[in-house]
């Protein structure tokens, strides 16, 4: 079609058409790779521990471990994040204390969270793997995370965890604006209201990642 001649209609169906259907345009080269493992820790994990847990997620640990699997196989490097006690907590944003995920209606002592950044045992990080503490949802937020992947020489990331809307999507936004492609694994994500995942992956299929399930990731991979 010519510049000019477009109808209301006729671009929203291919906006709808991207949001439903994109499939960016890179092939996925194992070599090129590395598996990021976003706050898959016991705040979000463990089940009943705190008003932080992510039910979804705890249910996703297996299919995680299997994408974990193969990427060591692959010799893909693994990289965890967590949310921890960094810096005396002079590196989060100062505003996070205002935002209402920190239900300050709840009468509870949470001084004892999101310090350690352990991560569920099942998923429990080798020696060989690389476990980045985070001060805020992006995984590139203020840490070393883009330095190592381009010692590593990767150029890929591909993105497990949770939560979808927050710090992995952010953290997939933050990896395209820095020239990384980015593989968003629709089925190892997970978020704390189900009605909101397909909304950020619609999100990401049309402009940041090309959006897999992990059976079509680990295929992907060989």
């Amino acid at each position: 079609m010519e510049l000019g001649s477009f109808t209301e209609d006729q671009v929203l169906a291919l906006a709808r058409d991207a949001y439903e259907h994109g499939n960016a345009n890179f092939d996925i080269l194992p070599e090129k790779c590395a598996l990021l493992v976003i706050d898959m820790q016991d705040e979000f994990v463990k089940p009943g521990w705190c008003p932080f847990w992510v039910p979804e997620a705890t249910r996703q640990v297996p299919r995680i471990k299997a994408l974990l699997d193969c990427a060591r196989s692959k010799q893909i490097p693994v990289i965890y994040t967590t949310f921890a006690a960094t810096h005396h907590y002079l590196d989060r944003p100062a505003s996070g204390a205002a935002m209402s995920n920190r239900y300050p209606q709840l009468d509870i002592d949470d001084s004892t969270l999101f310090r350690d950044g352990t991560v569920w045992h099942e998923l429990a990080p080798l020696d060989s793997d690389i476990v980045i503490h985070k001060p805020s949802y992006g995984a590139f937020y203020d840490t070393p995370l883009e330095t190592i992947l381009r010692n590593l020489g990767k150029d890929t990331v591909i993105i497990s965890g949770t939560l979808t809307n927050f710090c992995c999507g952010t953290t997939a936004r933050q990896a395209y604006e820095r020239s990384f492609k980015v593989v968003f694994g629709s089925d190892v994500t997970a978020t704390d209201d189900s009605s909101l995942q397909e909304a950020e992956l619609k999100v990401l299929r049309k402009g940041f990642a090309r959006v897999l399930t992990a059976a079509e990731i680990m295929q992907a991979l060989g």
